[in-house]
Parts: structure tokens; sequence; C-alpha cells
């Protein structure tokens, strides 16, 4: 069996953190080590006791916001396996999931995507009851369900979601690893799966490898990050001649948050309570979820909200901002 570097990134979210190692512990075939970026001032004290090593590298923040990029290059580059498996840190791994990597992460196969189940508020608080956490964990309505066994080709490089996938060390050596241009919120996911449809390195589904969401309270669109993402979009036009993210830009102008003019995006005003109270994550709610807000805000009927007339509308409504105002 190769050897399997576990691989996250944190700052705050100590307990989640924690629930992340446990679930590493708890392992059918555990990791070779676990490699934490750290993306505050010190280390993690604390950390639950385990039968592999763990290390803790720390990643200075840039201008005050969160080095999303350059934290998962350096964890790879530090990582001392053969297999890069990579986990948020709100996402606990179940107990086959380096198992399940370390079959599928072969040299050539390029990357590879797990399972991911959404778990309510409150589900975590007695320990990790992975039974229970796939009996009442769902699905993202907007995010591809595994395929019903082995692989399935990714054709569209957006879809790739950072949150918990897989490489060989030779195929992420050839991709290059993330584009540190980005910092803050937004757009280094789907640059990295734009460099990788560039190089000809694929991007698989794949069943099993699954883990859990911790809840936390969010916003979708990410209304509390609406300058790193119209700084991360255009940082992405810069390199592609075109901008990402166009459906919470979308989303943002809708709000009256920001407009397209003629020197680019621009922002017209701060949220406010009544934006946050549109657009939060409740407890009741095992993920946030952009497209409901868009429904919200144009007053679509339930019938409409999942019809192909509907995609193709909201597409249209939000293509103008893909354009690039350097162009």
């Amino acid at each position: 069996m190769p050897l399997v570097s576990a691989l996250t990134i944190a700052a705050g979210r100590g307990e989640h953190l924690r629930n992340v190692v446990l679930g590493f512990q708890a392992q059918t075939r555990r990791p070779d080590e676990l490699v934490i970026g750290v993306m505050q001032d010190a280390p993690y004290p604390d950390l639950p006791a385990t039968d592999f090593p763990v290390r803790q590298i720390v990643v200075p923040r840039v201008n005050g916001e969160l080095p999303l990029a350059a934290a998962r290059n350096r964890v790879a580059e530090a990582a001392k396996g053969e297999v890069l498996v990579f986990v948020d840190v709100d996402c606990i791994p179940n107990p086959s999931l380096v198992a399940d990597y370390a079959a599928a992460a072969t040299p050539g196969r390029g990357l590879v995507m797990g399972e991911v189940l959404y778990l309510r508020e409150g589900m975590t608080g007695a320990g990790l009851d992975f039974a229970r956490f796939d009996r009442e964990g769902v699905r993202h309505s907007d995010r591809q369900g595994p395929p019903a066994e082995g692989f399935r080709r990714c054709e569209d490089y957006r879809c790739f979601w950072s949150l918990n996938f897989a490489m060989h060390r030779d195929d992420w050596d050839r991709s290059g690893g993330f584009h540190e241009g980005y910092y803050g919120y937004g757009g280094e996911d789907t640059d990295f799966g734009r460099v990788l449809d560039d190089r000809g390195i694929g991007i698989w589904w794949m069943r099993g490898a699954r883990v859990y969401h911790q809840y936390h309270d969010h916003c979708m669109p990410p209304i509390h990050q609406v300058a790193s993402v119209i700084r991360n979009a255009e940082v992405f036009a810069g390199r592609w001649g075109h901008r990402t993210m166009e459906h919470w830009l979308h989303g943002f102008r809708l709000l009256g948050l920001i407009e397209s003019c003629r020197t680019g995006l621009r922002i017209l005003r701060e949220p406010d309570q009544d934006d946050f109270a549109l657009c939060r994550q409740e407890p009741d709610m095992p993920y946030a979820n952009t497209r409901r807000v868009l429904d919200k805000l144009q007053g679509v009927e339930a019938d409409r909200r999942s019809s192909r007339a509907r995609e193709e509308e909201v597409a249209e409504a939000q293509s103008d901002l893909l354009r690039f105002a350097a162009e």
C-alpha cells in the first residue's frame, strides 16, 4: 500500500478540527501522517492523541485574509506520502476514506473526489456516530452525486470542490498546485480545476471516500465576503480571459450590493441585517444554497425552481458577469 498523507487547513474551528483528527484515528487504514496548515498565529494545542504523527505548519495570512491556496500548497509540499488526501477542517472522514483513496489515487488517475453528506446542527455533539451520519446526512442539491459504483469522469472543471479530494503525488506535481494569487474567499478551486483541464489531468467523481460536513453558520451567496469574491473573480479573469463565480456575483447584484460597469465590478454598499437574514444558513438547514436566495429574490414559484427553463434563465441572467472589463 502507498504511503498516505492526510492534509487539512484550518483557522479557528478548534472543535471541528478535533473531530477531523478523531475521524482519521477511526480509519480502517490510518494515514501515515496528518499535516495541518495553520492559518492563524499559533498551532492548535491539545489535539486528540493519534497512532500517526501530526504536524502543524503555520501559514501567514495575506493582507489579513486567509491564504487558502497557499496553505494547501504548503501542506502538500511538507507531506511525505505518495497519496495526498485533502479534507477541509469542517469535514469528518468516514472510516473507509483513507483506504478508499489509497486504492483510487493511482499515478496518472488525476484528481478524485469522494462523497459528501451534510449534517444538521448538533449532530456531532455526542461524538462521532458514523451510522447516524449516514442515516441523517443529506446531499447538496446543487452538487452531483457519486456514481453507483467505481468512477465517473467529471466533464466540467467548474465542479471541482476542494473540501474532499485526493491525488497521487505524480499528478499533483504535474498540476503545479493551487495558484497563490487567490486569497480570502473564492476562486482558487475553479482556477485549479481549469489548470487540470488545461493540462489534460482528469477529474473524477468516485463512489466512497465519504466525508460528513459539520454544521456551521454560513451565508450563500457569501455576502460576508463580497470584496474578496470580486477581487478573486478579477484575478481569474486576468489569467483565463473571463470571470468566474458568476452565480455569486449575480446574487450580489440582485441584492444591490454590486454593479458591473465599464471599469469592472463595483461595490455599492455593505450587506445589512435584511441581507443576512435572507442568505444565512439556519439551524434546520444542513447547508446554505445560493439558488434558494436567487429564487426568493425573483419570486420564482416552487414548481419552476428545478426546471430546465429556470436553469437557462439563470445562466442567461448572469452571463454578462463573465465578461472581463479589460476586453
